[in-house]
């Protein structure tokens, strides 16, 4: 799906995250991402790498910024002047999706709303992504993953445990990741529309919505019975012992996902040398398991911290081994997968492209079918410098160079965008 998009341009007005990864993945799948920011401040999110929240310091890379804004080009516009909503509807004219995270009042104000964009390109796809949706009292509220997505809409309160004083923290950026692949999603679904002879769609992502959606489960249930029904259980006490993560004697840890218990029972007892548990009264059937379910689960821990990881992997996953006995050991972000058929994605940064900059792999959130993973040809460009790229090709009649003269000429510079060749 590398090329998926290619020919389409799409118009980026947003910030932070959430937005932005959208238009990460729209450049993965081909699409020429031209990102709009302030010409001085640029998107808030660069100020992060001098604020102490990112390691090494202002000279380290902005990682935070790169990740959702690989592969796009930058132009630096002041939209609240005249001038800069010309350059801005010039690139409108030649675009087919326009992206943008600015809530409706501030849309209004710098004349960016739908039915601005659509005067000059009435075929223009027009996304949009919120806080807590287009419709209700809080339309016009901002919201952050961690206080929307995480606080808001339920996540914490779902996956802190039932004795933790505090809800459990999220890790950065998490809804929003998620929500901006069902950005793009809703995007490649409302270009599809236009192809066939449709009406272009305004195509709506809150990350209220996508934590509702996430939980939707929950949420039907406690519609179907009332209060919070999912029930929690503590390790000890996992209804299928079959599912959970065990530590093995190198402190290591396999996670189980054996959701049939039944089906799998007999073959499990045997792969870990307990062909008695197989007819053991107290675990023969996922019945008995549940009634000593903490028997269970204690049995079963000795029997992981009698071997390493290796041993462990050679009997769960070794050659012949059935693929849905295990999930593998639970790994962190800074270790690679192992193995060469290793699921890769497209670096980050090129090496080099920033001080201290290092190529890192991260996982592409689609692939077409017979789709490589590995990126063979040169990497994705890593995330753009401010202004970098003054005179986006196809702009029309009015070369933005030219434009940003005449802006210039009347001295209104603050307008133009800011060249900073890399």
């Amino acid at each position: 799906m590398s090329n998926a998009l290619s020919g389409v341009r799409v118009l980026e007005v947003a910030a932070w995250t959430f937005v932005p990864a959208a238009g990460a993945v729209l450049a993965d799948w081909g699409a020429d991402v031209i990102k709009v920011e302030h010409p001085e401040t640029g998107d808030p999110q660069r100020g992060l790498v001098s604020m102490g929240l990112i390691p090494g310091g202002p000279d380290a890379v902005n990682y935070i910024m790169e990740q959702p804004n690989r592969g796009k080009r930058s132009i630096g516009i002041d939209i609240s002047t005249d001038a800069g909503r010309e350059i801005l509807y010039e690139l409108a004219k030649t675009s087919d999706v326009f992206v943008t995270s600015f809530l409706p009042a501030v849309r209004q104000r710098l004349q960016i709303d739908v039915e601005h964009i659509r005067a000059v390109n009435p075929t223009i796809v027009y996304a949009r992504g919120s806080g807590q949706g287009p419709l209700g009292e809080d339309r016009e509220r901002p919201g952050y993953d961690g206080s929307v997505y995480w606080g808001r809409g339920g996540i914490a309160n779902a996956l802190t445990p039932p004795d933790s004083k505090f809800p459990i923290g999220g890790r950065a950026a998490f809804g929003d990741l998620v929500g901006g692949m069902a950005i793009a999603g809703g995007i490649a679904a409302a270009l599809l529309q236009v192809a066939r002879g449709g009406e272009p769609p305004v195509v709506d992502v809150s990350l209220l919505g996508l934590a509702m959606w996430q939980l939707s489960p929950d949420i039907v249930a406690s519609g179907l019975y009332g209060g919070d029904p999912m029930p929690k259980f503590s390790r000890n006490a996992t209804p299928n012992p079959l599912v959970g993560s065990y530590r093995t004697s190198d402190d290591r840890f396999i996670t189980l996902m054996m959701l049939q218990s039944d089906r799998y029972w007999a073959e499990f007892c045997t792969c870990i040398d307990r062909p008695d548990m197989i007819t053991d009264e107290r675990f023969i059937d996922g019945g008995a398991r549940f009634a000593n379910r903490e028997e269970c689960v204690r049995t079963i821990d000795e029997v992981f911290a009698s071997r390493t990881y290796t041993e462990w992997k050679e009997r769960l996953v070794g050659p012949g081994a059935d693929g849905q006995r295990a999930g593998g050991r639970p790994h962190g972000p800074g270790q690679r997968l192992p193995g060469p058929g290793r699921p890769r994605g497209r670096p980050v940064l090129r090496p080099g492209g920033q001080p201290g900059a290092v190529e890192r792999d991260t996982r592409r959130p689609a692939l077409g079918a017979g789709a490589r993973p590995a990126h063979r040809g040169d990497p994705p460009r890593a995330g753009p410098r401010l202004g970098r790229h003054h005179r986006p090709q196809g702009v029309g009649r009015h070369p933005l160079s030219a434009m940003c003269r005449a802006v210039q000429d009347t001295g209104g510079t603050v307008a133009c965008p800011v060249v900073r060749r890399a």
